[in-house]
């Protein structure tokens, strides 16, 4: 996980790469996505992502107990975990500054846990 360029599928990252050499409007702004209309710069609030994610996730049915941008945060965490990734490198992805908040990002898949988990000595009671 110490790789930077791993953190993203390929085809994400060179989607990403194609939209801000070719479609990203000009701007001094150093964020990625920008508001489209004058004017053009980042946007004015952390929450503007997630209500547009929030009001896609709507339009697509998507039917989540969660909702907005920390989807993605939450959907990454547990692809990492899935993946081998330990807690520390995934709160290092997130930008976690406490250890303590991660393990709320990666929920672990309790199906995929039974089918790793050992029985417990002496049986279920």
């Amino acid at each position: 996980m110490s790789n930077d360029a791993a953190l993203l599928e390929a085809p994400t990252g060179s989607a990403i790469a194609e939209y801000v050499r070719a479609d990203r409007p000009y701007s001094s702004s150093r964020r990625v996505f920008l508001r489209h209309r004058a004017p053009i710069r980042g946007f004015a609030h952390t929450i503007t992502v997630s209500s547009i994610v929030r009001r896609a996730l709507i339009r697509a049915r998507v039917d989540s107990g969660r909702t907005g941008a920390h989807l993605f945060r939450h959907t990454l965490a547990v692809d990492l975990l899935r993946n081998g990734a330990t807690l520390d490198e995934i709160g290092e992805v997130l930008g976690h500054r406490s250890a303590n908040t991660t393990p709320l990002f990666a929920k672990v898949d309790l199906m995929t846990l039974r089918t790793i988990a050992l029985p417990w000595p002496g049986g279920a009671r």
